[in-house]
């Protein structure tokens, strides 16, 4: 278990050293934010609810516990996922090119577990 944790560790750390990754991530983390202040401001839901949605609308899993009310929510909705979905699908892909390729420094600080 401790083995694995450090693994995920490294493979963490390796994943922040990618700068195309990191602009990826502080790119969605801002397209969070700014979902959670219009969703919490224009619907008037509580800062919990309004990054919940927004998550979870990015990720496209749609629970349908909650949706816009207003007008505004709705189109202002249209034209976040449609830039919001691009940004996580790409970011989802990097990550997976870097876990899948390796990158040097995961290579180099894995643990390997005794078999």
């Amino acid at each position: 278990m401790i083995v694995a944790l450090l693994n995920l560790l490294i493979v963490f750390k390796a994943l922040l050293r990618d700068p195309e990754l990191r602009a990826l991530m502080l790119v969605f983390l801002l397209l969070v934010a700014s979902g959670t202040v219009f969703y919490a401001s224009v619907e008037g839901w509580d800062a919990l609810d309004a990054v919940y949605f927004s998550v979870v609308a990015l990720a496209t899993v749609g629970f349908g516990d909650f949706s816009p009310q207003t007008n505004a929510g709705k189109i202002f909705t249209i034209f976040y996922l449609l830039f919001g979905i691009g940004i996580f699908a790409t970011l989802v892909g990097k990550v997976a090119v870097i876990v899948i390729q390796g990158s040097p420094h995961m290579r180099s600080g894995a643990i390997k577990q005794d078999e």
